[in-house]
This record gives C-alpha cells, structure tokens and sequence, in this order.
C-alpha cells in the first residue's frame, strides 16, 4: 500500500543528501577556480614528467612521477579536444625518443625552431632592420676585409721568402754534401788503390 511518513521523509532526506553531493561536485568541476587549479596541476606534471624523461631519472621517482603524470591526464582529459591530443601524441613520442639525452632533446627543440621560424614570413619591419644591418655590415667590414687581405699578402711575401731562401740552403747544402761524398769516394778508390798496387 501507501508508504509511512517516516519512510517518506527518510526517502526525501536521502534524496536531498544525494543532490546536495551531485551539486557540489558539479560545482566543484565547474569553478573556474578549481578548473585554474586542475589545469596547473596537469601543465605541472607534465613538465614535470618531460623533464625527468629528458634528464633521466632515478627508479622510484620514475614511477611516482609517471602515476601522478597519468592521473593528471585523465583529470584533464574532459578539457582535451583531438587537435592537442595529436599534438601531445607527437610530442610524447619525441620524448620517449630522447629520452635521457639532453644534447638530443636539444638539438631536437633547435630544429623545430628553426621550422616554426621558417614557417613565420618575416615582417616588413624585420626585412627592413635586416637589410640596414646588412648594408652596416658591408660598409663597417670592408675596411677589414682589405686590411685582412693587405695582411695576407705580407704573409704570403714572406713566407715565399722565407721558404726561398730554405730552398737555397737545402740546394746549398746538398751540392757541399755531394762534393764531400765524391771527394771521399776519390779518395777512397785512390787509397784502395794504392793498397792494391803495393
């Protein structure tokens, strides 16, 4: 049949409890206070998480680090549409490919920024500056690069010189040395020789 008041009101207090929880999480989750909050803690943690697997890191903090980086995740993962999830995809298969290695992660952060710039079109104002520091440069430089030149050719002089001369005495020097073997050699044949005829 019909329910008792006692029952009824146990029903509705149970009701209301129920509501009153589903309401405060909705707020909660809701809060641009708590949504700060939870987003913070996601950007901590994954750059957290980048730089140990960049650095590389001991076993047990490894393994709190990547709990705390996968909750992290799914607390965000509601806010996440397919465009950053792509981009997240490919930038944790970077890391895992660096993992550890600092010079590579490096090289590797160099070289995306040198596709992002080209991918920019410098402005009119940068294409300007760029040409003013050009046209400064081959004015400011030219009178070094002819002392450069004036100084390499003094060089050269007397280096060529220098090795004339080295030349010169080498010749010299190879010319008294043939001199002296042949005159030992006269004398040589001579003495034997004489040694033969006595």
């Amino acid at each position: 049949m019909g329910q008792s008041t006692e029952q009824l009101r146990a029903e509705i207090e149970q009701t209301r409890q129920s509501m009153t929880t589903d309401v405060d999480a909705l707020q909660d989750r809701m809060s641009p206070s708590a949504i700060v909050e939870r987003r913070k803690q996601a950007a901590r943690s994954r750059v957290l998480g980048v730089r140990d697997k960049v650095m590389g890191t001991a076993h047990g903090v490894g393994s709190s680090t990547s709990g705390t980086a996968g909750s992290a995740k799914d607390s965000a993962a509601g806010a996440v549409d397919s465009v950053k999830g792509t981009a997240h995809d490919t930038v944790s298969t970077a890391q895992d490919k660096v993992q550890g290695a600092p010079l590579a992660a490096g090289l590797v952060a160099f070289g995306a920024g040198v596709i992002v710039s080209a991918l920019i079109p410098a402005s009119e104002k940068e294409a300007v500056a760029a040409g003013h520091v050009v046209d400064a440069a081959k004015e400011h430089g030219q009178p070094g690069v002819d002392q450069a030149r004036s100084v390499a050719q003094d060089v050269a002089a007397e280096v060529k010189d220098t090795a004339t001369q080295a030349a010169q005495e080498v010749k010299d020097s190879a010319s008294d040395s043939a001199a002296t073997v042949k005159s030992e050699g006269q004398s040589g044949v001579d003495e034997v020789r004489s040694q033969t005829s006595s």
